[in-house]
C-alpha cells in the first residue's frame, strides 16, 4: 500500500527566508522516502535591520506579511497536509520579533516558533547527517547562517559538544563581530577538537553548497582545505559585480559568500582539518523529518 503526504517547513533566518516542501512516501513497512517537491528561497535579509538596530524595519515586516502570505497560498496550492515556521537568530534578536510573529499570525494565519541555537541544532541532527558519518571518525559539523553558526563535535557515531557562536555572514558584512568572539571560538574547537588525531569538517548551509556545486565534486567527495583557501582567495580578487556576472552568483549571495567562506577555514584550521565534507542539508531538511516523526509540533493546514 504505498502512501503519500506533503509536508512543508519554513525556515526564517538572518539572511533568506524558506520554504520546503516535501512528499513523504510510506509503502508496506520499508523506510518512509523523503523527495523534495519545491523549494522557493526570499532574500529578505532581517539580520540586516536587526544586528545594526535591534528590530525589524517597517519595510521588511510587510515583506515578511507579504511572503507568508505567498507561502500560505503555494502550501494550499501543493495541498501541504502539515507544516512548521521556524525562526532563527535575527527574529530571536530583534526587539519586535515575537510582536511581528504575532501580527503575521493575525494576517496569514501561518504561527512562527522563534527557537533558539539549541533547539536549531536538535532540528539539523534529525536530518540524514548521520547517513553521511563514518562511526569510525571524528568530525566537527559546521553550520554557518547569517546570525550565528553551529559547532557540533561527532566522535564515533556521538555527539560529545556543541557551541552555537554570533558569528554569522551578515554580522561579518556590517563589521559586527568582535575579535574576542573569534578568539573565543578558536578557544573552544582547540579545546574539543586537539585530543582527536584525525578530524573531518562536515559544512551545510546555502554558501558551501554553492561552492561545493561550482567545484564539479561528485556528491560524496570532499573539498579540501587547499580548495577553499584558493576559492576564497580567487573571490576576493573579484569584485562584488564582478562575482554577479562572472561567477554567476546570485545577488544576495555575492557578498555572504565571502565571510562564510572565512568561517569554514577558520574552523578547518583550528581543528587541524584537512576536508570539508558537504552533505546538502539544512534546517529545513531537518523540520520536515521531526514533523513526521512528530518530535516538535506542527500545523495541519
Amino acid at each position: 500500500m504505498l502512501s503519500i503526504a506533503k509536508y512543508a517547513a519554513i525556515d526564517i533566518g538572518s539572511n533568506a527566508v524558506r520554504l520546503l516542501i516535501s512528499d513523504v512516501i510510506e509503502q508496506g513497512g520499508q523506510p518512509p522516502k523523503f523527495k523534495k517537491s519545491s523549494l522557493v528561497r526570499v532574500p529578505i535579509r532581517l539580520g540586516a535591520d536587526v544586528f545594526l538596530n535591534k528590530k525589524i524595519s517597517a519595510e521588511n515586516e510587510k515583506r515578511m506579511i507579504d511572503t507568508m502570505t505567498a507561502f500560505k497560498l503555494l502550501m494550499r496550492s501543493h495541498n501541504v497536509f502539515k507544516y512548521k515556521a521556524c525562526a532563527t537568530s535575527a527574529m530571536r534578536e530583534a526587539d519586535n520579533g515575537v510582536a511581528i510573529s504575532n501580527l503575521i499570525k493575525e494576517q496569514t494565519g501561518i504561527q512562527i516558533d522563534i527557537i533558539n541555537g539549541e533547539v536549531e541544532a536538535a532540528i539539523i541532527a534529525a536530518t540524514d547527517l548521520h547517513s553521511f558519518i563514518d562511526e569510525n571518525k571524528t568530525y566537527l559539523y559546521v553550520d554557518v547562517g547569517g546570525g550565528s553558526t553551529e559547532f557540533t563535535v561527532i566522535h564515533l557515531g556521538k555527539e560529545i559538544a556543541s557551541k552555537s557562536a554570533k558569528i554569522g555572514t551578515v554580522r561579518l558584512l556590517n563589521d559586527m563581530v568582535e575579535e574576542k568572539t573569534w578568539n573565543k571560538l578558536k578557544d573552544w574547537i582547540e579545546k574539543h577538537t586537539s585530543k582527536y588525531d584525525k578530524i573531518e569538517l562536515i559544512g551545510s548551509g546555502g554558501n558551501i553548497n554553492k561552492i561545493f556545486k561550482i567545484s564539479g565534486k561528485a556528491f560524496g567527495e570532499p573539498l579540501t582545505y587547499f580548495y577553499l583557501s584558493a576559492f576564497y582567495k580567487m573571490l576576493q580578487r573579484h569584485s562584488y559585480e564582478e562575482r554577479i556576472v562572472e561567477l554567476n552568483l546570485k545577488q544576495d549571495r555575492a557578498d555572504v559568500i565571502i565571510p562564510a567562506t572565512r568561517i569554514y577555514l577558520s574552523a578547518m584550521k583550528w581543528s587541524n582539518a584537512k576536508h570539508i565534507y558537504v552533505p546538502k542539508i539544512g534546517l529545513s531538511d531537518g523540520i520536515i523529518k521531526s514533523i513526521y516523526q512528530e518530535t516538535i509540533p506542527s500545523l495541519v493546514l
